[in-house]
Parts: structure tokens; sequence; C-alpha cells
């Protein structure tokens, strides 16, 4: 029993959401451009720049998702990240999964 529970806590470390939240897009970036930009502090797992269905534009910011929280904390370490003559602003996210949100909010 005991090494069942061991092997579960093992599995949710190595499903945590290492993310972070990057506003201030130009809209001129897409995310493959945004993609191409940040795999250079690491292995980026994924980009979220969302649209806005009314306009067709992105929303001017996005979140990334980094394979370990090292490649996290290589970006975080910079002290400017510049796109097209923007300043990017980034904020460490600790996204929770919506089961976690629901349970909290009841």
């Amino acid at each position: 029993m005991a090494a069942a529970g061991a092997v579960r806590a093992a599995g949710r470390r190595s499903r945590r959401i290492f993310d972070i939240f990057v506003a201030d897009v130009p809209w001129t970036v897409s995310s493959k451009e945004l993609k191409e930009y940040f795999s250079q502090f690491g292995s980026v797992q994924r980009c979220q720049l969302p649209f806005d269905k009314d306009t067709g534009f992105h929303r001017r910011y996005c979140w990334i998702k980094f394979s370990t929280p090292q490649e996290v904390q290589n970006v975080l370490q910079k002290d400017s990240h510049i796109l097209e003559g923007a300043k990017l602003a980034l904020k460490q996210q600790s996204r929770r999964r919506r089961s976690q949100r629901r349970s909290q909010s009841e």
C-alpha cells in the first residue's frame, strides 16, 4: 500500500505545471515566434496565445509551459525580454487544475 502511494505522489510531482505568464506581446508576434524565443531558456512544451473571437487578433498575452522549474528560473533571471522592439512583462504563474479550483471555491 505505501509503495502505491509513493508512486502516485511521484506522478503528481512530475505532472506539475511550470508556466510563465507573458503580457504586452506585440500584435505582430505569433505563438511560433514566442516559442522560438523562449526555447533559448529551455524546452518549451507549449505556448498558449489566446485569440479574441470577435476581432481575430490575439489578446496580447500568453502562457509558456516549460519542462522543468529550472527552465522557468532561467527565463526569470534575465532582466528584460524584448520582441520586435516591445518589452514583455513576465510573471511566474502557479496554475491549478480545474478540480483544485473547484474544491477551494466550495
